[in-house]
Parts: structure tokens; sequence; C-alpha cells
């Protein structure tokens, strides 16, 4: 494979530029006009059939080659993050507050050099339906293209998508059948007690000692109610609660981040979280109110997709760079909703370790971090195995 590497990036350097502008100019969320207008731009005029606002701001390609009635769905990122950049790059964002913390730029880049080298010579028979999704970072972008359409109007037989991680080799890919990403939901929990005088305890119900209580409380869901070979977090990330030392509030609320992967796991979670905000507030004579947020869904690689994907990589990369069944994440991903839609993989495509292996201190650097960018190194590896998938699922008689 290594002339399917050779060819892009002998001609890379359209799509570095590319990226690096796309980094200069984030969007956030459902924002994403600029970007979406660029990769419109793009795919038209290389042939693509496109169509544009799906979802707000999704775009998607279709090309379609020969006869062949296999339909195959390749998706890429839009969104930027609400951070402010410290990378010190020469192409840092140009906008204060916002930056492609994420790589986003960088997937919706790799995926462009596939579309390109696919039209122009790609041996497919085929549709190929390539999705630019908006709203990946907690705005559930997938779920708004699919409920305008998305797989109704683009069919596709299995579904692929890319992500980078700092930490692993530059280029080197991971893939994971089964449960990949975990659930997140969010859970607002108001504990409500009768406020008095900080010096008068007994006239009060103090919903203070009611949510210490039940933040020491919930350490045991994950310790004592779920299996412990499975995988869960309960994190408390917020507890706010009056605002002077002599007072006894009249409330407090506690803020929570839960995860799991595996779909009864999260439904325990619930349950228990639920069980123990009520029955703990009310062993102090206060009362709790939760608000549950159901988030994105347990990322689950179908074993056949991922058996697919995990040959494309090992064709092109080799076993050196390859991991063919890595460990799960205890971070979300919205490409949930789709694979639960429609059978498909998840991969990561390592970012780098920095001197380890000579990728700069920015890629190496953790994602949604100030410091962190995408390595460029990974756009033609990126690209060459975005199109090795095409040309294998699309084979042309």
């Amino acid at each position: 494979m290594t002339y399917l590497l050779d060819a892009l990036q002998a001609r890379i350097g359209e799509f570095v530029s590319l990226r690096r502008d796309i980094h200069r100019h984030p969007e956030l969320a459902f924002e994403e006009h600029r970007t979406a207008a660029l990769v419109a731009d793009k795919l038209e005029g290389w042939g693509y059939e496109v169509t544009r606002g799906l979802g707000g701001t999704g775009v998607v390609g279709r090309l379609r080659r020969g006869t062949g009635p296999r339909r195959l769905g390749l998706r890429a990122d839009m969104d930027a993050l609400p951070i402010e950049e410290r990378s010190g790059a020469a192409w840092a964002s140009a906008h204060p507050g916002r930056m492609h913390a994420c790589g986003h730029d960088g997937h919706t880049a790799m995926l462009l050099a596939a579309a390109r080298h696919l039209a122009d010579s790609g041996r497919f028979d085929g549709t190929l339906q390539l999705i630019f999704q908006p709203a990946e970072e907690g705005g559930g972008g997938a779920l708004h293209m699919m409920a305008d359409g998305l797989f109704e109007r683009f069919p596709c037989d299995a579904v692929f998508a890319m992500h980078n991680m700092p930490g692993i080799a530059q280029g080197h890919l991971v893939l994971r059948e089964g449960a990949a990403m975990a659930s997140s939901d969010y859970a607002m929990i108001t504990i409500e007690g009768t406020g008095g005088h900080g010096a008068m305890p007994q006239h009060a119900a103090d919903p203070v000692v009611a949510a210490a209580s039940l933040v020491m409380a919930l350490q045991t869901v994950v310790s004592r109610n779920v299996d412990p070979l499975q995988a869960a977090v309960v994190t408390v990330g917020a507890l706010q609660a009056g605002q002077a030392n002599n007072v006894i509030p009249a409330s407090a609320r506690l803020e929570l981040s839960v995860r799991a992967l595996d779909r009864e796991v999260r439904a325990l979670l619930e349950r228990r979280i639920r069980a123990l905000a009520v029955a703990q507030a009310e062993g102090f004579g206060c009362r709790a109110q939760i608000d549950w947020r159901p988030g994105y869904a347990v990322l689950v690689n179908t074993p056949a997709e991922t058996a697919f994907a995990r040959e494309v990589a090992l064709e092109l990369l080799g076993p050196e760079r390859v991991t063919p069944q890595g460990p799960p994440l205890t971070g979300s991903e919205d490409f949930a909703f789709m694979l639960e839609r429609v059978p498909g993989s998840y991969l990561l495509i390592g970012n780098g370790q920095g001197a380890d292996d000579g990728s700069p201190a920015s890629a190496a650097c953790m994602v949604h971090h100030p410091g962190y960018d995408f390595n460029d190194a990974n756009l033609p590896v990126g690209a060459a195995y975005w199109v090795r998938l095409a040309e294998r699922f699309l084979v042309a008689a």
C-alpha cells in the first residue's frame, strides 16, 4: 500500500493548508457555516452531488460509480470548542474563545483529501456517501442529521468514522470490536431544605449536610452496585450552596457526569443515583429533585464491520502500526447514534507522543486542552485509509 500513501503524500500540501485554514477559523456547534461552505464547494468542484444544510449545517457529498448496489458512509465532524487557544501555532485560532481543540479540523481535512483522490482516480463500484457532521461536541449533531433524514435520503450499508488520539504514536491505528466509548448522561440534583441562622441549626433542615452526605454515598454506586468487571463513572463536578458562613441556605445543587460502557449498566446508574438522592435528602429532613438529561449513547462497533476495518488497516500499515483490539474509552461520541441505526465501526489514529516519536508537543497534548493541535502528518495516513476502505468495501468487479 506504499503507492497509495506516496500518492497522497505527494499532494497533501493542499490539505495541510486547508486544515490550517479551518483551524484559524473555528466555529462552534451549529455555527459551522464557513467550514460547511468550504467543504461543499470543494466536493462540488470534484464532481460530488452535494446536499447542504442537513441537520442545520451538515453536508453530504455523494459519488456514484458503476452499477454496484453497495453504499458506504464515511463521517467526519466539523465543530470546534469554546476554549482559548494556547498552542502557539502560526495558524492558531483568529477568534478569541474558540479553537479546534479536538482535531475536527484534521478529521475534515483527512476525509476531503480522500474525497479528492477517490473522485480523481478511485476504483470502486457503488455509492460513496461522505458525511460532514456539525455539533459533535455535546450538540448531538448526528441526531439532528438523522432527524433530517440522513439515512433515508442517503442509505448506507455501513458507516465508519475516525478520531485522532494523543498519546498514541503518530499514524498508529487502533480498532475495537464491541463497546468502544461510553454513554454520557448529565444529572442535576437540587436538595431543598429549610434555611436558617448558622448559630441555630436546630431550626433548619440543612441541605449542605445532605448534599455532602450524598456526594459520599454516590461513590458507592460504582464500587458496590456495578459489576466489578464493568466500567462506569459517576463524577460530581459541581456542588453549589449558600453565600455566607453564618447562614444555612435553603437549597444546594449538585451536577453529575455519569458514564457507562454497557446499556444495562447505564440504566442501573440512573436508578441508583435517583434512589440515593431521595433517600439521602429525606434522611436529613430535606427533599431531592432530580433533573436527568440523557446524553450520548454507548458507542458499539459491530463485529463484521470492525473486522473489515481491521483488515484494511493491516493491509495499509502492517501489524506493527495497528492495534487490532484496543481498550475502551470513557469519553463519549455521538457517532454512537449512527451506529444504532447502521452497522459500522469507529477507530482511532494516533496523534503522537511528543518527543518519543518526533511529534510536536502540541500534537501530543490531550484533546480539549488549550495547547492541543492536530498532527498534520496524519493527513496522508488517514486519507489513504479512507481511500483503501472505500475501494475495498465498494469493490469493482
